[in-house]
C-alpha cells in the first residue's frame, strides 16, 4: 500500500495520541474534517489502523518485571503448535508470543510482580502448557527502548 504525506501524518498523529478528536486531527494534518474522517475510515477499512488502545504502565499496576521466556516443544508439527498457541493465549501474564526460528520454538514476554510470582507462573503454568519440552527464562534488568509507534514509509513492500 502506498501512503501519501497526509496518510503518514494521520497515522503518525493517531499513533502518538489515539484520543485525538477528528477536529484536532484535521488541524494537525491541515485538511478538512470530512476529508480526514474519510481517510481515517479508509485506513481502518484497509486494516492499516487495526484498532485503538490505551497504554498502561505495567509497574504501576503491579507488574514491574518483564521476563523473556524461550519455549521449545517436543514436536513442531501443526497440531502441536496449534494446541500450544491456543493455550498460551489464555495466560494473562503472557503479553507477547512469537513463533521463532533458531534454538527455541517460541519467545514470550511475560509480566510478573517479582521472582516469586514468575516462579509460580513458570512452574504452575508455562511448564504445563501442551507440548512443552524446555523453558528458558531471562529477567529484563531495565527497558532501554519500548515503542508503540510503527514507522510509516511512503510505500510499503507488497
Amino acid at each position: 500500500m502506498i501512503f501519501d504525506r497526509i496518510d503518514r501524518a494521520i497515522l503518525h498523529a493517531l499513533q502518538s495520541d489515539g484520543r485525538l478528536s477528528n477536529v484536532a486531527l484535521a488541524t494537525k494534518v491541515n485538511l478538512s474534517e470530512s476529508a480526514v474522517l474519510r481517510r481515517v475510515r479508509q485506513l481502518e477499512e484497509a486494516g492499516v489502523i487495526a484498532g485503538y488502545a490505551m497504554l498502561v504502565d505495567q509497574a504501576k499496576v503491579g507488574y514491574p518485571s518483564d521476563v523473556f521466556v524461550q519455549i521449545s516443544l517436543h514436536r513442531q508439527q501443526g497440531e502441536d503448535l496449534e494446541k500450544f498457541e491456543a493455550a498460551v493465549r489464555d495466560v494473562p501474564e503472557v503479553m507477547e508470543c512469537y513463533l521463532m526460528t533458531g534454538d527455541a520454538d517460541y519467545l514470550l514476554r511475560v509480566v510478573a510482580s517479582d521472582a516469586a510470582d514468575f516462579e509460580r507462573i513458570h512452574t504452575r503454568i508455562l511448564t504445563r502448557l501442551p507440548g512443552v519440552a524446555r523453558v528458558r527464562s531471562s529477567f529484563s534488568l531495565r527497558t532501554v527502548v519500548k515503542k508503540s509507534e510503527v514507522p510509516i514509509r511512503s510505500a510499503t513492500p507488497p
